[in-house]
């Protein structure tokens, strides 16, 4: 296999969808079906169990992705240690933001750059799907997410800020009619949901239930942030959100409502306990000495 094969294999295992892996690679759903065929034949032998709704790993299947991981992890790590090196890098840090407030937090990524210029800081907005797997699977090194995070494998560093939260309806909604609404207010409507994600995670940012025990209704899981404002604005949905979208995100035939019952969503730094490196000290390190930003 080249190393682009093992790439797209291991993408689709750890996927197990075709669309979610060509997102990722960024790469058409027909060059990662392609790309898996040409293996197959080469393998002689199924190394994914296919039907309308399922994609799973045969045995033989399993077998490769676990014998590959460690090697490709390897090489790319190999190849990245050549590529900093040529441009007088000694290391690199990778950030993945479920935030979307870049302009507040450059506070933070331009304070580390100016302390630590033998390191490469490497930004990038976060996938709502497998919020975790990225950290596991060593796509990033620090994810940026609400809290609280409770994963026995996961460390929780400083906190960046906490926002009050709004919801966002389309223009047409009842509920835009209003200046502000309550979390009780909002249960007779669908809300979104992502996956897979630990329920005390995701219930933090849209709980399961009401103050007085209504419930609340999640629908179908979204990918990413568009999918979120598309739901939103046809009427199918409406969804929570922390203050900054407001500003990041103005749309027509969208509106945002405050929530008064809600308290505010903190952000923080998360990591692999057991990938824990000076890199992440020093990033947890700068945020610590310059606070969370203004509330």
């Amino acid at each position: 296999m080249e190393l682009r094969d093992i790439e797209i294999f291991l993408t689709l295992a750890e996927e197990l969808h075709f669309g979610r892996a060509a997102e990722r690679l960024h790469v058409s759903v027909a060059a990662v079906s392609k790309a898996l065929k040409k293996q197959e034949r080469a393998i002689g032998v199924a190394l994914f169990a296919r039907d309308s709704r399922n994609v799973r790993l045969t045995p033989v299947g399993e077998q490769l992705r676990d014998d590959l991981r460690q090697l490709h992890q390897g090489l790319t790590q190999s190849l990245e240690r050549a590529r900093l090196a040529g441009r007088g890098k000694t290391g690199r840090l990778r950030v993945s933001l479920f935030p979307v407030n870049v302009q507040e937090l450059r506070r933070y990524w331009e304070t580390f750059r100016s302390r630590h210029p033998q390191w490469e800081l490497r930004l990038r907005m976060s996938s709502f799907a497998d919020p975790f797997a990225q950290l596991r699977n060593g796509e990033a090194d620090v994810l940026v997410t609400w809290l609280p995070v409770e994963e026995p494998d996961l460390t929780v560093g400083p906190l960046l800020f906490a926002e009050p939260r709004v919801l966002s309806v389309a223009a047409d909604n009842a509920l835009a009619k209003r200046s502000t609404t309550s979390l009780e207010a909002i249960s007779d409507y669908q809300h979104v949901t992502i996956g897979p994600a630990p329920d005390h995670w995701f219930d933090h940012y849209i709980p399961k239930l009401t103050p007085k025990g209504r419930s609340i209704d999640r629908m179908g899981h979204v990918d990413t942030i568009e999918d979120v404002f598309l739901l939103t604005a046809m009427g199918d949905t409406v969804c929570l959100f922390p203050t900054h979208v407001t500003w990041y995100y103005p749309r027509p035939g969208i509106v945002y409502l405050p929530v008064t019952d809600m308290e505010a969503l903190p952000y923080g730094m998360v990591w692999r306990s057991d990938a824990e490196n000076d890199l992440i000290r020093a990033l947890a390190r700068v945020v610590r000495d310059l606070g969370p930003l203004p509330g």
